[in-house]
């Protein structure tokens, strides 16, 4: 266990702990600090506060973040074709067909274990020992590039460029039926479905922004 110590100043009331955190540790991110709260492991003056507590301003904070697990996924020699990689990040064309990271009925094939393999198990850890350095996915049923983080440094910053927006995702996609009009926006936010976990829904509760903006082609 790594016990992280921090002090929040008189200016910092009214930040939500968890943003303040990631904020001033580099080498975490606001979900993994969310996840830590959840866990009862991020302190305010020697309390446990969840992700969504306020400053006040002036505390002491620590979190308390866990050894690294041992990965119990194995790295497979699956060919995948990378089409740009340094030492930071690669960027891996994903066929159709192929499961990104290991979960129940797929524990292996998978493009995790096609990275650990090409990687040599040098891909960042902020996403656990099922997803190592995955920063975004796509679903199986779907080809496209995928950008890979080789270490946290890189992660983070990959991972606030996808919350800015500061890059763009293009997909094509067959769709059923047809359109009245040739272009337009869908601003709908997205979240888990509450009659079933497994899928995602159009929903208020719990839900982050999600914007398409689609032209027929």
């Amino acid at each position: 266990m790594n016990k992280r110590y921090f002090a929040a100043d008189e200016a910092d009331a009214g930040e939500r702990v968890d943003r303040w955190i990631a904020g001033a540790a580099e080498d975490l991110s606001r979900s993994v600090v969310q996840r830590l709260c959840d866990d009862g492991a991020v302190f305010a003056d020697g309390k446990a506060v969840a992700k969504n507590y306020r400053l006040r301003g002036g505390e002491e904070l620590a979190v308390e973040v866990p050894d690294a697990k041992p990965l119990d996924v194995v790295p497979q020699d699956i060919p995948i074709d990378i089409v740009y990689e340094d030492d930071d990040l690669l960027v891996v064309d994903k066929p159709k067909g192929m499961v990104v990271h290991p979960a129940p009925g797929n524990w292996d094939g998978t493009l995790v274990n096609a990275l650990l393999f090409h990687c040599a198990g040098r891909l960042s850890s902020i996403n656990g020992v099922i997803r190592p350095g995955i920063v975004h996915r796509i679903d199986k049923d779907t080809s496209g590039l995928l950008i890979v983080a080789k270490n946290d440094f890189a992660h983070n910053l990959l991972a606030e460029q996808i919350k800015a927006h500061s890059f763009t995702r293009i997909y094509n996609a067959v769709v059923y039926g047809g359109f009245s009009i040739g272009e337009g926006t869908v601003d709908a936010p997205i979240g888990r479905n509450p009659s079933d976990r497994k899928k995602m829904c159009v929903t208020e509760r719990n839900s982050r922004p999600a914007v398409t903006h689609y032209r027929v082609r």
